[in-house]
């Protein structure tokens, strides 16, 4: 019976799965996309490089059920640590559904005052950023495992 609903979520979370990537440096976007498409080919990944395209995007999404990303892995650097901190808070401050999308925040900083900070302001986890491929593959690979093949994440639902 376990085997079934493990299944039956895995199936649930990749339909119609997109993931909003929110990430300044192009060197970085040009490593997820490609590891994201040997770890995740069934995820479609969208980017947006600054905190105001991310909202007008996630605002443009919020009548589109099935726009409605899975998840957002937001860069905290865009390009200062203050412009991550206002996204993440602009992000949990929307109507529902989108502040209720997991927030994965991704940094080079492993500063624990950073981390204590993406919690409190509501992210859904906190990981620091692999310095080669091998390590963004691991990464992806540990985030289908736990994102997609594990957890189950909530259906969306709009406010009326």
């Amino acid at each position: 019976m376990l085997l079934i609903n493990n299944h039956e979520t895995i199936r649930a979370n990749f339909k119609r799965a997109k993931v909003l990537i929110i990430e300044d440096s192009n060197d970085h976007w040009m490593l997820i996309k490609n590891v994201m498409q040997q770890c995740l080919p069934e995820v479609v990944p969208v980017r947006v490089d600054t905190p105001d395209k991310a909202l007008i995007l996630l605002h443009s999404w919020t009548t589109q059920e099935w726009e409605i990303p899975k998840l957002i892995l937001q860069d905290l650097y865009l390009p200062d640590r203050a412009d991550g901190w206002y996204l993440l808070d602009q992000i949990k401050a929307m109507p529902s559904p989108c502040n209720r999308i997991p927030v994965v925040v991704l940094s080079s900083s492993n500063a624990r005052k950073d981390i204590e900070e993406a919690y409190r302001r509501g992210s859904s986890s906190y990981l620091v950023k692999p310095t080669n491929y091998e390590g963004w593959h691991a990464f992806f690979q540990e985030l289908r495992a736990y994102w997609w093949e594990t957890v189950t994440l909530p259906p969306i639902q709009f406010s009326l």
